[in-house]
């Protein structure tokens, strides 16, 4: 099946085509919209995805391209849905529960990864176009062009705003671990 067969076989609602567009893109939709910040706690990365791909389901039809461009697309689509869900989460200022009732954890994914509180700290360093292009690209695998399509931006902006991002990335990871060998 080609990738074009692909793209044209979901537009009429082929389940196979679905499953295999969501394998190709799931996974890297949903660390993309977890690297993007946002401040309202009752909302995941996952419920996010989950809204994108229900809205790609019902705009497909109305979608041009191939299946290289549907990552891009795909991202385009969240990245609209993740600043709706900001916003609303602004509105609606929902807060974490300071304590859980006794019984009522559910196993979830393991969370915590070694320096990962060092990699969010020097990320929240970027301003958060920059940090949006090193997700996609660096994070999740998107090339330059496909990136620029998710975030409406243009494939020079793509370049500069990574190699800003880098070097100051670069700047920050050194000043950290010379402090932290002085220390």
């Amino acid at each position: 099946m080609r990738d074009d067969a692909v793209v044209a076989a979901a537009k009429n609602g082929d389940q196979d085509a679905w499953r295999t567009l969501y394998r190709a893109h799931a996974g890297r939709l949903v660390v993309w919209l977890g690297t993007r910040s946002g401040t309202d706690s009752a909302v995941a990365a996952e419920d996010v995805a989950a809204q994108t791909w229900l809205t790609a389901a019902e705009k497909v039809a109305d979608y041009e391209g191939g299946a290289d461009e549907f990552g891009a697309w795909l991202f385009g689509i969240a990245r609209r849905i993740a600043a709706n869900s900001r916003r609303r989460s602004g509105r609606r200022r929902t807060d974490p529960v300071a304590e859980t009732p006794p019984g009522s954890e559910v196993d979830g994914p393991d969370t915590s990864i070694p320096d990962q509180a060092w990699i969010r700290d020097l990320l929240a360093g970027l301003s958060p176009r920059e940090r949006d292009v090193v997700a996609c690209v660096d994070v999740v695998g998107l090339s330059t062009a496909d990136t620029a399509r998710a975030l409406g931006m243009t494939q020079v902006a793509v370049r500069v705003a990574r190699h800003r991002a880098l070097r100051r990335l670069r700047a920050e990871a050194r000043t950290a671990m010379l402090a932290a060998t002085i220390a």
